[in-house]
């Protein structure tokens, strides 16, 4: 059991929220609440907080299980890291510079770059599009004026989660060069599939915001110490600091509610009333804890598909990479990272290959993923050719994300359910974000705003200031 003082909101009134689940949507959700003065519990299954946005010891290495980025425009996850005390750990860069290798290409002409000028939308993308070798003059001008058309469709539009974006790219005259080159460079990133299987509506979503809103929107932002100093110690101490009880190793076992219009949660040993229950859980352990009649659908949650990502750790003896960070092409080599200084490494230099839409890789043996990827590292690196592998490890997230399939819309509920005083976070509800930080966020600022609207409490006035920012 934890307690602590509050710093950030009116005394509590009695009101008692239990949040179940300590991923970002939680955490934000139990912070949100506790901010404006309602007590509140939250439980975790796990014996730590963070999601699947953490880390762990693997002899002296702190490790991330996956790495992960944000970007400027994601002003939700920026709030969450101001309001933890943790944005300076995790900065953004000054401008928009991602390298990216082709490998395919002559040694010296393999190095192409996608950056951002000072200029106003969409010339702040202008000259890097005209000079990015790995893609022709024509692809280059086809890509500009495919962009111009992805700026003039409505969001709002529900028709295209329908459309699959891989067919609206072909139908706006993209090669399949364009879109290994450009569009699925970014789009597998960010939504965690190809352009063939993803909504259009997420992708259209993804590049409308982040590339074509304002000239600083695609700056990227990542920890420089593990997550789990953001997302567990930052993160609690912020919990601890608002009165929170945090409970981890706590399973829910079960949600019900009661006559008097209030639910119970039942943990192993205990039974906790509240006025409202607040389910930030993956969609197949949401629908697993919702009383009958919550949703009119809640098959639903189990037609939402799940997509994995592979993270390949690998450990030199030397520096193989003088820079932060890469992208690649002609390889199944997807993100690289330079995890050392985060891992606490003192000597050599320890890399992190962020594999997406790894469906074929996720349950490969360690051996056959090693003999896959270091000698692709040595096509791209040729530093690596004389160096020794201290460490090769994989770390395995087979339903990182929820899969942005065609029509995956329609199946993500609200926040609110049909039952009174029951609700619903996590990145894959309808927060019109794909599974990033980001909607996992925004879904806890939803839930909570949904549960003080029903307690007549006013909003904290801080939560929604990332609202105004975007």
């Amino acid at each position: 059991m934890t307690h602590g003082t509050r710093s950030h909101g009116p005394v509590a009134d009695g009101r008692h929220a239990v949040v179940v689940g300590g991923g970002l949507a939680g955490i934000t959700t139990a912070l949100a609440l506790a901010d404006a003065g309602v007590r509140v519990t939250l439980l975790e299954g796990r014996p730590r907080l963070g999601g699947l946005a953490f880390s762990f010891q693997r002899g002296d290495l702190t490790v991330d299980n996956g790495q992960h980025v944000y970007l400027r425009c994601c002003t939700a996850y920026r709030w969450f890291l101001d309001r933890i005390e943790g944005a300076a750990l995790a900065p953004l860069q000054d401008r928009l510079d991602v390298p990216v290798l082709d490998v395919a290409r002559p040694a010296g002409r393999r190095l192409g770059r996608l950056r951002r000028d000072a200029l106003p939308v969409p010339l702040h993308l202008g000259r890097s599009l005209a000079t990015y070798p790995h893609l022709s003059l024509a692809d280059r001008a086809k890509v500009g004026r495919a962009a111009l058309a992805l700026k003039g469709l409505d969001l709002a539009d529900p028709a295209l989660d329908t459309q699959d974006f891989g067919s609206w790219l072909a139908a706006h005259g993209q090669s399949a060069r364009a879109v290994e080159a450009l569009w699925d460079l970014v789009g597998v990133a960010t939504l965690n599939a190809v352009a063939s299987d993803a909504s259009l509506g997420l992708a259209a979503m993804v590049f409308k915001t982040g590339l074509l809103s304002d000239p600083g929107a695609a700056d990227i932002g990542w920890a420089r110490v593990p997550l789990g100093e953001l997302h567990d110690r930052l993160a609690r101490k912020a919990l601890d600091s608002a009165g929170v009880r945090t409970e981890v190793r706590t399973r829910v076992t079960s949600v019900s509610a009661e006559v008097n219009g209030r639910w119970s949660v039942e943990v192993p040993g205990e039974t906790l009333e509240a006025d409202a229950v607040v389910l930030a859980v993956p969609q197949r352990e949401a629908h697993d804890l919702l009383p009958e009649g919550a949703l009119d659908a809640p098959e639903r949650l189990l037609r939402i598909g799940t997509a994995p990502i592979l993270n390949v750790h690998v450990v030199y003896d030397r520096k193989v990479l003088g820079r932060p960070f890469f992208t690649a092409l002609g390889t199944p080599v997807q993100w690289v990272f330079d995890r050392t200084d985060a891992s606490g490494l003192r000597q050599g230099q320890y890399l992190a290959l962020s594999q997406s839409t790894a469906q074929d890789e996720i349950d490969a043996p360690v051996a056959v993923l090693r003999e896959r990827y270091l000698p692709e590292l040595e096509r791209l690196l040729p530093l690596t050719r004389g160096a020794e592998v201290r460490d090769f490890f994989v770390t395995r997230e087979r339903t990182a994300t929820f899969a942005p399939a065609p029509g995956v819309g329609r199946l993500r509920p609200g926040a609110r359910t049909k039952a009174s005083g029951l609700y619903l976070a996590g990145a894959w509800t309808a927060t019109g974000w794909p599974a990033t930080m980001e909607s996992a966020v925004r879904s806890g600022v939803s839930a909570a705003d949904a549960v003080l609207g029903a307690l007549g409490r006013p909003r904290p006035q801080h939560l929604f200031e990332f609202e105004e920012a975007a």
